[in-house]
Formats: C-alpha cells, sequence, structure tokens
C-alpha cells in the first residue's frame, strides 16, 4: 500500500477514475457534479495496492478550518481498513498543517464509522446528490 498527496488537480487521473467509478457508477450521483471548482486548489489523497488506486479523498482549506470530501474506497477493498488508513491520513495531514477542526458532510450510512473516529454529528440530516448525509466535526 502506498499513499500519495496531490497539490490540486494535477496529475489525480487516477483519483478521479475512483471517484467517478464509486459516486457516478455505483450511487448515481450526476457525472457534472462529481468534479467540481474546488478540486483545482485542494490538497487530494490517493492509495494505492500496486497500480492501482483503491482510496481517494479531498480537503479543501479554508480560514483556519478544512472540510473532508470525497471520500471513496474502492469496492473490492471496502472493509479492510482502507477507508480508517485514508481519513486518519486526512486528518494527520490537516492537523499538522494547523487546522483545529474539520468539517465532513458525511453520507448517512457512514455515519458510524466517522464516528468511531472521533467525527461528532451535528445539525439535521439532508441530501446531497439525492443521498443522505449529515454534517460531523471534529476538533483537536
Amino acid at each position: 500500500m502506498e499513499v500519495k498527496w496531490f497539490k490540486g488537480n494535477k496529475d489525480l487521473k487516477d483519483g478521479f477514475e475512483l471517484r467517478k467509478k464509486v459516486f457516478v457508477g455505483e450511487q448515481d450521483v450526476p457525472d457534472d457534479m462529481e468534479i467540481d471548482e474546488f478540486d483545482i486548489d485542494c490538497d487530494h489523497i490517493v492509495i494505492y495496492k500496486g497500480k492501482d488506486a483503491i482510496g481517494v479523498g479531498r480537503i479543501i482549506f479554508d480560514n483556519g478550518k478544512c472540510f473532508f470530501g470525497r471520500i471513496a474506497v474502492s469496492k473490492e477493498y471496502r472493509g479492510t481498513g482502507i477507508g480508517k488508513v485514508l481519513v486518519e491520513e486526512m486528518l494527520k495531514k490537516a492537523f499538522k498543517d494547523g487546522i483545529k477542526e474539520v468539517l465532513i458532510h458525511a453520507q448517512a450510512y457512514a455515519q458510524g464509522f466517522y464516528e468511531k473516529l472521533g467525527f461528532k454529528p451535528y445539525g439535521e440530516k439532508f441530501y446531497e446528490a439525492g443521498i443522505e448525509h449529515i454534517s460531523m466535526s471534529i476538533r483537536i
């Protein structure tokens, strides 16, 4: 397993392919919503197994806070701990960069996963791209 970080969307072909496979192919997110204006300025993480991208996520930094998003794990690797490694690596980077609070719009079915990593839910559930979500945060 290899963890790679990318600044902006340059060289992110593997990450975008995995995101499209998961969000558009499996979850029916509209293709035109999956890649957005934030991708060009984010920090992106891709976890590789050999040459295959098996996990991906992005961090949007904004005035001392940051927002995690587009977190996805290849279907074949779900339940193997890759998601936990992915989020823990993202947390390490955010906190190393001086962030005190991380926010996420978690898909509602994954709320328990994020709670185990220390995230706390807040607010009411809502829909993004037709999928139920919950806002969550973690502070240092």
